[in-house]
């Protein structure tokens, strides 16, 4: 079967016209025409282009266009590639088995995967965390006496409270986050920041011991927590020289404000918790006094054998407490926007009886 090509050539020479007559009779390029007959579409744009010029190409030579147009998509279809999808392909020997293969090592895989996180990690995991509390603060016992106990308190300690027929064993509880557990024979005890309670040990109706919580972290349960203890026993409280114990007069002009009386004098501790940012100043005893600038929720704790005086910038902004012989006193001192300077401090109000005081100071 002859092709488009051949067919207009021959049509064009049997009617003897030249390329040169038939570009200008038909307004077709030369070089289309020339690409026609020899079936060069490359030349032209697109698929379009070649139908387009073969329609018009024929019409001028009284040739059948559509069979000319029928023979180039015969031409297309024979040389357009073979959808891949119906070559069948020869499968090689070795494609099962390799399937297989790999099949059973992923299985081996996935199975070694579950024991070493579902057993072996766990395992490891649990070891290191033992050894890390165990390694991390090494377990004490402390024993509570004559003296009060002021220690820094890890989960595991334990303090040995002496009571009638014995000892009865306080053990700091695994919890210590923002607030300190204790296990008693009375239960699990819990502890608040600045929190101070007095406990009743061996059940008989009277408070044994107080507590003192004067430190802990809010997120840091590494750091434990820093306790004052002491037995209520009054018996125990440790006596100050009370040579150096003022001894009020009639004549006294400056403020005073009891707080309590006792027949003697003792160490006392005065907490302060700020509650807006203030510029505050102490001295505990006569040493050194200590001047910095304090923030909302900060709060420290003075522990005083005489007295503690104290500046504030703005009275209001500081909270303070005072634990003495294991009773607790809030003190209200100063109104909002007052400028304090006060003494807390012991005088001798006779020959046997001690009073601590809030004092005024110009």
């Amino acid at each position: 079967m002859e092709s488009y090509g051949t067919i207009l050539r021959k049509a064009r020479e049997a009617k003897g016209i030249s390329i040169e007559t038939a570009a200008q009779e038909t307004s077709i390029l030369q070089q289309y025409i020339e690409a026609l007959e020899s079936e060069m579409t490359s030349v032209f744009h697109g698929e379009a282009y070649v139908i387009g010029f073969l329609r018009n190409y024929g019409d001028y030579l009284e040739l059948d266009s559509q069979r000319l147009i029928n023979l180039y998509r015969n031409v297309l279809l024979q040389e357009a590639p073979v959808p891949e999808g119906l070559i069948e392909k020869p499968t090689s020997p070795y494609v099962i088995p390799a399937i297989i293969l790999g099949g059973l090592f992923g299985v081996a895989a996935i199975v070694l995967l579950t024991l070493y996180f579902k057993v072996y990690r766990p395992q490891q995991i649990e070891k290191q965390n033992t050894y890390a509390i165990s390694s991390k603060v090494q377990q004490k016992t402390y024993e509570l006496g004559d003296m009060p106990l002021n220690e820094r308190l890890y989960v595991g300690d334990q303090i040995l409270v002496p009571v009638s027929g014995g000892n009865v064993v306080f053990t700091v509880a695994s919890d210590i986050n923002s607030r300190l557990g204790l296990e008693t024979p009375q239960g699990l005890q819990y502890f608040e920041l600045s929190e101070t309670r007095e406990l009743d040990v061996d059940g008989d109706n009277s408070f044994d011991v107080v507590v003192d919580v004067w430190e802990i972290s809010s997120n840091e349960t590494s750091r434990g927590a820093e306790v004052y203890m002491m037995l209520r026993d009054s018996s125990f409280v440790e006596n100050v020289d009370s040579t150096s114990i003022p001894v009020t007069s009639s004549s006294q002009k400056r403020s005073q404000t009891p707080i309590l009386d006792d027949n003697r004098a003792y160490p006392f501790t005065l907490n302060a918790t700020f509650r807006n940012p203030c510029v505050f100043r102490y001295e505990v005893d006569r040493n050194e006094s200590v001047e910095n600038y304090y923030s909302n929720g900060d709060a420290i704790t003075m522990t005083a054998n005489n007295r503690v005086r104290v500046w504030v910038a703005n009275g209001n902004t500081v909270k303070f407490q005072i634990v003495a012989a294991g009773r607790t006193h809030d003190l209200e001192i100063a109104k909002a926007g007052e400028v304090i300077v006060q003494d807390i401090k012991w005088i001798k109000s006779d020959d046997i009886h001690y009073r601590l005081v809030v004092e005024e100071l110009d």
